[in-house]
């Protein structure tokens, strides 16, 4: 009898630090606030001033996500690094024209007088077990820049659009590599410049990318630390593609799995092309997931500051999505 008890002790004594440490529960208990709170603070500084496409303080961003991705050893996507430089023209500003990306349009801006920006997607990947599929997850790092003409604040700093989508697919990255597994299908962390001139930055990548059709699905965020409502902390819209009601169960049953503080408001939409870098993908029939916890006073204005998010459901829809992100590039389909 007592070798019979002990047995059992000794198989739950090593059982349980065994179960503790999967692979997927390893990952989600490396998601923290200090990390979004240092991620958030350091890209919504004033030093950044407002990180515009094509200004110094982007370029810094760029560099300082580029660095959290080497150190969290996740690999370039491409041999030449982190960086994917592209260029956007348009036309000169008394003619108000869209900024564009297309080599077709560049070439026929170049004919007359024109403007012209220098820009840096940056993107990361963990190669998968299929290296034929890929997903993507990303958020625009970008942007409105400072204007001199403001009295008082005059940089829009931009902590919850979009430094905090940032920092949560640094963290996703991150989680990915402290999981230790392959993932089923490659994984590539993308941040996009550009994204307030016109979704520059992943509409430059799409029509770059040689493998834009193997792309299995696109995980958008943008603007995940506040709403309108403050007496609703937990609210979160959660897009997704129709035709995937996988990935609305996903999050149905995450939340409960693991006790997720979020009150979504699920919408299932048959292409979601409106409002950020999702579109660019939408179009291209390519899945979707978006997270966005809607507008408030502060969108767009020099007041959209690091104090002013809800850290916890930054971090909890950080959880949320790295759980969503997972399955994208673990289920066998979906």
């Amino acid at each position: 009898m007592y070798k019979a008890v002990l047995g059992a002790i000794c198989s739950l004594f090593f059982t349980l630090p065994l179960q503790a440490q999967q692979p997927l529960e390893k990952g989600l208990q490396s998601i923290n606030r200090a990390s979004a709170e240092a991620i958030v603070g350091f890209l919504a500084d004033d030093e950044l001033q407002g990180r515009e496409a094509g200004t110094h303080g982007a370029r810094v961003a760029a560099r300082y996500i580029a660095s959290l991705l080497k150190e969290a050893g996740i690999a370039p996507l491409y041999k030449e690094g982190y960086y994917q430089p592209f260029e956007a023209c348009s036309k000169e500003r008394q003619q108000r024209g869209r900024w564009h990306v297309h080599p077709d349009s560049i070439a026929a801006l170049k004919q007359g007088t024109h403007r012209s920006l220098q820009m840096d997607n940056v993107l990361g990947f963990i190669p998968g077990q299929r290296v034929d599929e890929y997903v993507i997850v990303g958020a625009h790092f970008d942007h409105l820049g400072t204007d001199e003409t403001l009295v008082n604040d005059r940089i829009y700093n931009g902590a919850d659009d979009n430094a905090s989508g940032v920092s949560a697919v640094l963290q996703i990255a991150r989680a990915f590599a402290a999981s230790g597994q392959k993932p089923l299908r490659n994984v590539i962390f993308a941040f996009w410049d550009g994204e307030e001139k016109g979704l520059l930055g992943s509409k430059y990548f799409a029509q770059s990318c040689p493998f834009i059709s193997q792309v299995k699905g696109y995980l958008n965020f943008d603007m995940i630390g506040r709403n309108s409502k403050p007496e609703q902390p937990q609210h979160v819209v959660y897009f997704y593609t129709a035709a995937h009601p996988a990935f609305g169960d996903w999050l149905k049953q995450d939340i409960a799995r693991y006790n997720l503080q979020l009150q979504p408001d699920s919408r299932a939409w048959d292409r979601p092309v409106g409002g950020s870098d999702n579109a660019t993908f939408a179009l291209l029939d390519i899945p979707i997931i978006w997270y966005h916890t809607d507008g408030h006073p502060d969108y767009h204005q020099p007041s959209d500051h690091a104090d002013r998010l809800n850290w916890e459901k930054v971090v909890e829809i950080t959880k949320a999505s790295f759980l969503n992100v997972w399955n994208l590039a673990n289920e066998k389909k979906y």
